[in-house]
């Protein structure tokens, strides 16, 4: 019986560190790349400007063909929102809507996830010659949570190769329409 008891507060002494713990980590989860495309801002733009667009060079359909798209609001800029569904568990389900836009340079979206909460994303372009850098980014609050915040020391491991795949998507798209 003593053994067990033992066994019982090791474990809940385990618990309380790692919950008291997670709250020493970040309470935002962050990822960012970049890639340069051969070409000016003004062709990438309309892909990144539309959710409509995206389908072209998203890095999640692939993973599902049958996930289930719809869209309201304008077919482009502020407004223009996706609606996706999936029984595939790297694509999910949620919605994504531009929030804001500025022609040729920066496109921010507001994505729910439902149960799974809120976040950030961004595509900046920065021209470099005959060339753009593009980069991506995601910025998520973990809030108090306490297995949130353990999961955004992961994010960057699982969602940067699909933010990488994306962009070289992009990149094959765009500089493939000459």
């Amino acid at each position: 019986m003593r053994f067990i008891k033992r066994i019982i507060v090791t474990l809940l002494v385990l618990i309380l560190i790692l919950v008291g713990v997670s709250y020493l980590l970040p309470d935002k989860a962050e990822v960012s790349r970049s890639i340069t495309i051969d070409a000016p801002a003004s062709k990438i733009f309309p892909y990144v400007n539309s959710m409509q667009e995206t389908e072209k060079w998203s890095p999640w359909l692939s993973r599902d063909p049958e996930t289930k798209l719809a869209y309201t609001g304008p077919d482009a800029g502020v407004g223009n929102t996706l609606t996706w569904s999936s029984e595939h568990p790297q694509v999910g389900s949620g919605m994504q809507e531009i929030v804001e836009s500025v022609e040729n340079q920066t496109v921010k979206t507001a994505l729910d996830f439902g149960d799974m909460g809120t976040a950030a994303a961004s595509f900046t372009l920065q021209p470099e010659g005959d060339q753009t850098k593009v980069t991506w980014g995601f910025e998520s609050d973990l809030g108090m949570n306490p297995m949130m915040r353990w999961m955004g020391m992961m994010m960057d491991e699982w969602v940067g190769s699909d933010y990488e795949r994306g962009l070289s998507n992009l990149k094959t798209v765009v500089e493939g329409q000459g």
